[in-house]
């Protein structure tokens, strides 16, 4: 089932639900993949891949709105932001734990051969493709920093 069917469904059982923060996010996905589809250049269709990267950028606007938010002491907006930011990741991969990420990127880092923080760009560039959708490239970038820096 592609993710323009599951939100529509959802949209549905949010609608019946009145669950406002469910029907907030399940729209704004609904838009942000028909604008994918009619974007210049685009031939109608969004890839699974494009899919994740399109839900990633969402939760990832909706994280730095939310620190501003708590900034300014706005828990009433950041609340929203929270909600958003639930129902949106069910969309997304599992994510990997700090744990699983470091492990991947020593693999990685073995096999690119990398020694210093100055090889830091290749490993970043394997890495963000190998963990696509699995990992936050803030963090992926934190680990290698760390791991290159020993």
């Amino acid at each position: 089932m592609s993710l323009e069917v599951k939100i529509m469904t959802d949209l549905k059982a949010a609608m019946l639900a009145k669950d406002e923060a469910a029907l907030r996010s399940l729209r704004a996905i609904k838009a942000a993949i028909l604008l994918a589809k009619t974007a210049e250049g685009g031939n109608g269709e969004v890839s699974e891949e494009e899919e994740i990267k399109l839900l990633q950028k969402m939760v990832k606007q909706r994280k730095d709105s939310l620190e501003i938010f708590q900034q300014q002491n706005r828990p009433e907006l950041a609340k929203k932001e929270e909600e958003e930011i639930a129902v949106i990741e069910k969309f997304l991969p599992k994510q990997m734990s700090p744990e699983e990420i470091k492990a991947a990127l020593m693999n990685i880092i073995t096999t690119v051969g990398a020694s210093s923080p100055a090889d830091m760009g290749k490993v970043m560039g394997a890495a963000t493709k190998q963990l696509a959708g699995k990992a936050d490239g803030k963090t992926i970038s934190a680990l290698v920093k760390e791991l290159l820096a020993k």
